[in-house]
């Protein structure tokens, strides 16, 4: 029944919601002057001086205090890297679906287009989605909030209307799972290891990198957690 409901609120949710090539100056330079090189994407004219390059982390080697410990981390990180693929598509959905929403007048024509969506949706990954377990879904809530900026909750009452939200959260919180759960990285450490996951995952070109729209700084977030994480130790 859970797998079910998790499979059925989030595809609501879903439904709803360089190369590059460098160029040498050619112009004739005085003599004490120093050659200048300049980079221009492909598609733009105008030439740049530098590269923003994107930010590189170095990371600490994991060290757990005991077995226990390790195995926690291990089952956490197991169930992260599964849900986080239908978080950063549900952001994409919710992202396009606003989108393409802005140019559809008729709420007739709304609902047809939204229909569409879901039926893609439900096509695609319905064996997938209802083969969560209630942590892995719980994990998906959290996730959802750092890639849209908005709790689970809160979208459901966006997109259809407060007294749904109310007992979507109601039916989960059977399930001992809440729709109101927030991404906390700066207070929860199960939070903080999460996204130190993800970082990693991402560095190591396991996941495919979306960032998230909450404002906290993964650099800072290790320094603060170092003494308290077992993924952040040294």
């Amino acid at each position: 029944m859970f797998r079910t409901f998790i499979f059925g609120f989030f595809l609501m949710i879903w439904s709803l919601g360089f190369s590059q090539e460098t160029e040498k100056d050619s112009l004739l330079f005085p003599k004490d002057s120093v050659e200048d090189y300049y980079v221009r994407f492909e598609g733009d004219s105008i030439l740049m001086s530098s590269i923003a390059l994107d930010e590189v982390y170095i990371f600490g080697k994991l060290q757990f205090a005991d077995k226990n410990e390790r195995l926690r981390y291990l089952i956490l990180r197991r169930k992260t890297l599964k849900v986080y693929p239908y978080a950063k598509l549900a952001a994409e959905r919710l992202v396009e679906l606003n989108d393409s929403l802005q140019h559809i007048t008729k709420k007739r024509h709304q609902k047809k287009y939204t229909k569409k969506v879901q039926k893609y949706i439900e096509e695609e990954f319905s064996a997938e989605l209802k083969k969560l377990t209630r942590t892995e879904g719980q994990i998906l809530v959290k996730l959802i909030h750092r890639q849209t900026g908005e709790t689970a909750f809160d979208l459901v009452k966006e997109l259809r209307s407060g007294w749904r939200a109310f007992w979507y959260n109601t039916t989960a919180s059977m399930f001992k799972i809440s729709l109101k759960e927030e991404f906390l990285p700066e207070e929860v450490l199960e939070d903080y290891l999460i996204e130190d996951i993800l970082q990693r995952a991402f560095s190591a070109n396991q996941l495919v990198r979306q960032n998230s729209v909450l404002d906290y700084d993964y650099a800072q977030l290790s320094n603060k957690w170092k003494v308290n994480s077992p993924a952040s130790k040294n």
